[in-house]
């Protein structure tokens, strides 16, 4: 069964006086798969600019906005439509040699996975291995996709969540050491830890569709964290299953309410906007983003 959902992103960047603005690279498009098709695009940008739309090495689609002339304000106005087709990565068996944690990928796997499987922030004093190593079992078999699981669900109760506007991404020490962070801290947490007990990790980002934010909405609101703006969480490479998502802020598995839109073995390569301005250092006055998930009722 197919759902259909209506994408609205806003962006505007305010200044204090007119400003130029350099190239703007925008990761707003959701990213085509068998369980997901992007029926209809819309892309408007205030003041006029040249768009060209780009695959970047991961095949994400990315617009290139050239703002034409200068303003005050720069808005990006994205519109989508999209159907999605349930997933079933959450049932789908792992291959028998992959079950159980410690598992080898094949040759090949390696070679296509190998930016995905090697740790990208230091760990000096093993403090987050030691972190991932509290989700094994000493009294029996490590189930892979259980091990995983249990790792999603504390970090989801265990730290506490802080929405932050500012760019970047807490290093995964900084995230336990702070006891909280924001999605992108949280799945970079996972990802890291993940990695150092032999799992393939890659970042994702895109949105999440809450029912309880549509109108009209007949269904309870079930502790969502996220919906309303854009989101992240992360992958998990599962030899016969394939890439299986994991969303450590919401304690969500699987692609039910999890749209895509990038991939990247690190946050700092999938920001959903980055660019330059020029003008005086303190003309910046700030950023709004409204994001709508709505599923159409036909």
């Amino acid at each position: 069964m197919t759902t259909r959902y209506d994408i609205l992103h806003t962006t505007t960047y305010r200044y204090t006086e007119p400003v130029n603005f350099g190239l703007h690279r925008v990761m707003f498009r959701p990213r085509d798969s068998h369980d997901l098709r992007v029926l209809a695009t819309d892309l408007q940008v205030s003041p006029q600019a040249h768009v060209r739309l780009i695959q970047d090495p991961h095949s994400n689609s990315v617009a290139l906005v050239q703002p034409q002339g200068p303003a005050t304000e720069l808005t990006i106005v994205c519109a989508f439509t999209i159907e999605y087709v349930p997933g079933l990565e959450d049932d789908l068996p792992l291959e028998p040699a992959a079950e159980f944690l410690p598992f080898a990928y094949s040759v090949q796997e390696r070679l296509d996975l190998e930016h995905y499987l090697r740790p990208h922030h230091e760990d000096p004093d093993g403090t987050l291995i030691r972190w991932a190593h509290q989700f094994l079992r000493s009294d029996q078999p490590n189930s892979t996709r259980e091990t995983l699981t249990r790792m999603n669900a504390h970090i989801a109760q265990s730290l506490k969540y802080q929405a932050r506007d500012e760019e970047g991404t807490q290093t995964p020490l900084e995230t336990l050491a702070v006891g909280g962070g924001s999605c992108r801290d949280y799945a970079l947490l996972m990802m890291e830890a993940a990695r150092r007990l032999g799992i393939a990790t890659r970042f994702v980002s895109g949105y999440l569709y809450d029912a309880a934010l549509d109108e009209n909405a007949q269904e309870p609101g079930d502790s969502i964290v996220g919906a309303g703006a854009t989101h992240a969480w992360l992958q998990a490479y599962l030899p016969g299953a394939g890439w299986v998502a994991f969303d450590p802020t919401n304690n969500l598995m699987g692609s039910a309410r999890l749209i895509r839109v990038g991939v990247a073995r690190d946050p700092a390569l999938a920001p959903p906007i980055a660019g330059s301005w020029f003008g005086e250092a303190d003309a910046y006055a700030g950023m709004d983003v409204v994001v709508k998930v709505t599923r159409r009722r036909e």
